[in-house]
């Protein structure tokens, strides 16, 4: 194999994405990667998807046993959790609320809800952490309840839970809708309440 095609069959494996269900390229028929290539392709992938421990940092803490909290209305919470999976993979834009412009992290809780329930919510994080309804305690979080992130007092982030302890979310930019964990070092640090609005 020439040094160029192996650069070039590396670069394919090594730039896959990430998502569930997305493939790696298998190389082409007749010709094998070096091991030491496989190797450090598997390395690469392992690697993805866990929190990098940083010089100065405490180790992420260890998941949670996160309870199986039956919601209030099943059917509605089922109906708001398959559709926000769903949209997992699409690309975030600020003041986005469309699947098809992409979603900032109230776009996609206002979205999800007004689609599955024509549940109309708030706009904004801020204005969806102060909202109508009881606030949860972590071990109590039922599917479709709204998680919320900040600091020094302020929500700036939501989510929708999912169960398990993780929730979906439109992080940043240049990201797109994903699944987290609560126990996620960033989360975990910045997780600021839950809201019930599903009863």
């Amino acid at each position: 194999m020439s040094e160029d095609g192996g650069s070039a069959k590396m670069s394919a494996v090594t730039n896959a994405a990430h998502y569930p269900g997305s493939a790696v390229p298998a190389p082409t028929a007749g010709r094998r990667l070096p091991s030491c290539c496989l190797l450090l392709c598997a390395a690469l992938l392992a690697g993805c998807g866990h929190d990098a421990v940083r010089p100065g940092r405490p180790p992420p803490a260890a998941h949670r046993d996160w309870p199986a909290v039956q919601p209030a209305n099943p059917a509605a919470a089922n109906a708001v959790l398959m559709r926000a999976i769903s949209l997992v993979g699409t690309p975030y834009r600020y003041g986005g609320n469309t699947p098809e412009g992409g979603f900032d992290c109230s776009g996609l809780v206002n979205y999800v809800y007004r689609d599955m329930l024509d549940l109309r919510l708030p706009r904004t994080s801020r204005e969806l952490a102060a909202f109508q309804g009881p606030r949860i305690d972590p071990q109590r979080l039922a599917s479709g309840d709204l998680v919320f992130f900040g600091s020094g007092g302020q929500v700036s982030h939501v989510g929708i839970y999912v169960g398990e302890g993780r929730f979906v979310h439109a992080p940043s930019t240049g990201g797109t809708v994903r699944l987290d964990f609560l126990d996620g070092s960033y989360w975990r640090d910045h997780y600021s309440g839950a809201k019930r609005v599903l009863n």
